[in-house]
């Protein structure tokens, strides 16, 4: 396996190593929540994919190369998720984390249900991003919301 932050260093050769860094932990922290009910569903997969896309430095194939690297080391990329969301926390302002976190439900949600063992997670991720359990039921609520729509 080509480690991710070789892969980003390919894919992002002109951004500084903080850069670098900062996707390398978002990417860890999508796989650490797409891997935290045991299923990796093709919405997850693409929830990703779009969330990626909006990172203004990653260029297509930088996307598809993250992705690729998510299919096969799911698992262990998303090991060290307090490691990512310390760097999250280092590298982004409050309005940052909060995007971070509020792409983190999107996944979870993807499949249309967040799922306890997701629940715990980005509730302990939100803690870990310097944010507050009240920052995080707002987010939680806006997704139940929209989950609650789709099915209906």
């Amino acid at each position: 396996m080509k480690p991710l932050h070789d892969v980003l260093a390919e894919h992002l050769p002109h951004e500084d190593p903080d850069t670098r860094r900062l996707v390398a932990a978002i990417a860890g922290l999508l796989a650490a929540v797409a891997d935290a009910d045991g299923v990796y569903d093709p919405t997850e997969e693409r929830t990703i994919r779009e969330e990626l896309r909006r990172v203004h430095v990653l260029t297509d194939g930088g996307v598809e190369a993250v992705l690729s690297l998510l299919s096969t080391h799911l698992r262990t990329l998303g090991r060290d998720d307090l490691a990512h969301a310390a760097v999250v926390r280092e590298l982004l302002d409050r309005d940052g984390r909060l995007e971070v976190l509020d792409t983190l439900l999107e996944v979870a949600a993807a499949d249309g249900v967040i799922a306890t063992s997701e629940t715990n997670l980005l509730r302990r991720l939100a803690t870990a991003l310097g944010l507050t359990q009240a920052d995080y039921t707002a987010l939680q609520s806006r997704h139940r919301d929209k989950l609650g729509v789709l099915g209906g």
